[in-house]
């Protein structure tokens, strides 16, 4: 049956094509093409909360993008059932919405948030790096990287992975540079596709206003994002032994966050007794799920598709609770000094890469008086072919935030390390 949400405006691809004949809908090519791509693969050696590989049941980018896009699913499925708006011909795709949970992390770099910021900072006078903003780039023109090519996305896909809608240059103040939450300059192009040439009214001005301007599919993956985040990582962090009953009750004391049993933090200190924190978390992604609804909205795409006809609306009590869960993960994890050596050591292994490269790719400088060849012979001659430091600057961060944890560091240690590598790690 025909999805009757869905538009030809909505199926249009970048290169200004309709679909093409296909036993699968538009949007399940859109998930096909991301899932078969060795970008989507790196994310299995890519931080999430702790360094991947240092033990076998921590999750990675990989599973938590496969987690989000199950929960991302399960909310398409939910709101269909439980909305008067929604049905059989007429509902939210849920490859669609896999297909942009899928792909939601596909731009963020080795070691996390940590080497995000070291990138943003290394690109500081070259446009920035932000992770989403990554994304949009593999999609439109990296993907395919023996193509050097995107995977010319739908209109719907690729606004689907828009969490930001502000260049970097809006942001911008004097000589200070935004932090995060931004989208490149030469990406307005794709920016301007997106919204199919349509110009943002004078209320939705840059920056956290018209990055509030969402699909509904994209509102999805954003909640479905923070769902797995707020309780699938913090299973990981008790199993990793940073979050404890006797630092979870410091903590709340401290912050003055109830943890009586029926508070959500008295909720995971009883399973975390039990040694039942998994099932608690499971059992909550559902709470998580049933506490979306939606409601309709009015605004200057809204005419044009019904993916801005509706926005999501989540339960104040759920978001609430998922505002404590984060809270403590990030206070009692992620600024752990534990976590933060690691990231140190992350942000310095970018830095000694950078540096070497910055120097012999974008200035063109020779290292000890010699033009060593230090990168695949491809990306040596694109770097090459580029008619700009700037322009060379970004490839050169392409293959830095390319990389995986694991590559990153043996790359390193090939190159910084005496007596590490062999001819055969070159191979």
């Amino acid at each position: 049956m025909a999805n009757a949400f869905y538009n030809a405006f909505d199926c249009e691809r970048l290169d200004g094509t309709m679909p093409r004949e296909d036993y699968r809908s538009a949007f399940q090519i859109d998930r096909d093409r991301v899932l078969h791509t060795p970008a989507f693969r790196s994310l299995q050696s890519k931080t999430q909360v702790f360094w991947s590989g240092e033990y076998d049941f921590y999750r990675t980018r990989l599973t938590h993008s496969l987690e989000v896009a199950q929960i991302g699913r399960g909310i398409c499925d939910w709101l269909k059932a439980s909305s008067d708006d929604l049905h059989d011909g007429f509902h939210i795709d849920a490859d669609l919405v896999e297909a942009a949970c899928l792909s939601h992390d596909l731009g963020h770099p080795p070691f996390g948030h940590a080497g995000e910021r070291s990138l943003n900072h290394f690109m500081r006078n070259h446009g920035g790096f932000e992770g989403n903003a990554q994304t949009l780039r593999l999609l439109t023109n990296r993907i395919f990287s023996e193509r050097r090519s995107g995977m010319n996305p739908s209109r719907a896909f690729l606004d689907s992975v828009l969490k930001y809608k502000t260049l970097w240059s809006e942001l911008r103040e004097g000589d200070q540079t935004p932090e995060h939450h931004f989208l490149y300059d030469d990406q307005s192009h794709h920016l301007d596709f997106a919204l199919g040439g349509a110009d943002f009214p004078a209320e939705l001005t840059p920056g956290e206003v018209r990055d509030s301007f969402k699909s509904i599919e994209c509102q999805i993956m954003d909640w479905a994002d923070d769902t797995a985040y707020s309780l699938n990582d913090l299973a990981d962090s008790v199993r990793a032994g940073f979050l404890t009953e006797e630092k979870i009750r410091l903590w709340a004391e401290k912050e003055g966050v109830e943890s009586t049993d029926d508070s959500p933090l008295g909720e995971l200190l009883k399973a975390l007794r039990k040694g039942r924190v998994d099932s608690f978390a499971g059992r909550h992604i559902g709470d998580y799920i049933r506490a979306t609804q939606l409601a309709t909205d009015s605004n200057f795409l809204s005419a044009q598709s019904n993916r801005y006809r509706f926005r999501l609306q989540i339960d104040a009590d759920v978001r609430a609770r998922s505002r404590v869960y984060k809270k403590l993960a990030f206070e009692l994890v992620f600024l752990s000094p534990a976590l933060k050596q690691l990231e140190h050591k992350g942000s310095y292994l970018l830095r000694q890469l950078w540096n070497l490269l910055e120097t012999r790719y974008v200035q063109g400088e020779p290292i000890d008086g010699q033009l060593f060849t230090l990168i695949p012979e491809a990306d040596e001659q694109e770097i090459a072919g580029a008619d700009t430091p700037t322009q060379r600057a970004r490839l050169v961060c392409d293959i830095l935030a390319a990389m995986t944890d694991s590559s990153a560091s043996r790359m390193s240690r090939r190159l910084f390390e005496p007596g590490y590598g062999s001819i055969a790690d070159l191979v």
